[in-house]
């Protein structure tokens, strides 16, 4: 089968589109032919070089944790899933491919109405949105700063924040306030006067911080709240000295279809920024570095 993959760690250029064998799927497993895999900041730092836990074996690595696609192969011992059955789902490594396997509960049905390309890009901004704000326990009542609001984890944050009750305060670029409002944030710029911004929209103090930007914007909200209301997706090896927190929770098929329900009502709305066919991934993680654009970045394979 074709997969984008790296023999050497290194730059977008060392991700080529190249021939792999085919996986099989084995007990408890099923095989998923990929329409479309979502693009994100983990995927870049696995090119890198940096081994998430529980990755072994030499190059060349796939990267790609997040997918949808079709169920094209049923291993022993599955039930409820059939071949045929379009889902959406999530894995390590190796989505970044025609074909890719994984535990039968690490997928969920995909929505009818849901495009490829949105349920492709759908799983890790979802997911990791969902797993921060329940573990700030973010409420009713709460206000809330969300930092690179307009990413796709800020987008569904704002969302999901939202409609447990919280007011909303998000960082962008001036070019995505417009969006942010439309989700119900109060949206704020980035730069130089940040923290007496950020304050003068809260009067009665800002709750918790979301923060998906890093740098100053993490600085800002140490000012704001105790560093124990903070999570950061991004400065993870600064956190323990800071004392702020870092996601705990891991993804579940049952929060994804959660999440995938929320998206069929129209209570949660998930951009695509841009597609790339999987001969353009190494463009594709160029587009991520930048950092900046709203929505998601996903590859699709035909």
């Amino acid at each position: 089968m074709k997969a984008a993959a790296f023999h050497e760690f290194g730059g977008p250029e060392v991700l080529r589109v190249t021939e792999i064998a085919t996986p099989e799927a084995g007990e408890g497993q099923v095989r998923v032919r990929v329409r479309a895999a979502g693009v994100q900041p983990f995927d870049v730092a696995v090119r890198r070089g940096w081994t998430p836990a529980g990755v072994t074996g030499d190059l060349p690595r796939v990267p790609g944790n997040e997918f949808a696609g079709v169920v094209d192969q049923v291993g022993a011992g599955v039930t409820g899933i059939s071949p045929g059955a379009e889902v959406l789902g999530f894995t390590l490594l190796n989505a970044y491919a025609e074909y890719v396997v994984v535990p039968a509960e690490n997928v969920t049905p995909k929505p009818a109405a849901m495009p490829w390309e949105v349920a492709g890009g759908f799983t890790a901004g979802t997911q990791t949105a969902h797993i921060a704000l329940r573990q700030l326990e973010v409420g009713e009542g709460d206000t809330v700063l969300v930092h690179a609001a307009a990413g796709g984890v800020g987008t569904a944050a704002v969302q999901l924040a939202r409609l447990w009750g919280a007011t909303v305060i998000g960082t962008a670029r001036e070019e995505n306030h417009d969006y942010l409002r439309s989700l119900g944030a109060i949206p704020v710029a980035y730069g130089e006067g940040l923290l007496e911004r950020v304050r003068a929209l809260a009067p009665g103090g800002v709750d918790k911080v979301l923060d998906g930007a890093g740098g100053e914007a993490l600085d800002v909200s140490l000012r704001l709240v105790k560093p124990e209301r903070v999570i950061t997706l991004v400065e993870h090896g600064k956190a323990a000295e800071l004392g702020v927190q870092l996601t705990r929770g891991v993804r579940l098929a049952s929060r994804l279809a959660e999440l995938a329900a929320l998206h069929a009502e129209g209570r949660l709305v998930f951009p695509v920024r841009r597609t790339y066919p999987l001969r353009r991934a190494a463009d594709a993680h160029r587009e991520v570095e930048g950092r900046h654009g709203r929505g998601k970045v996903v590859i699709t394979i035909d």
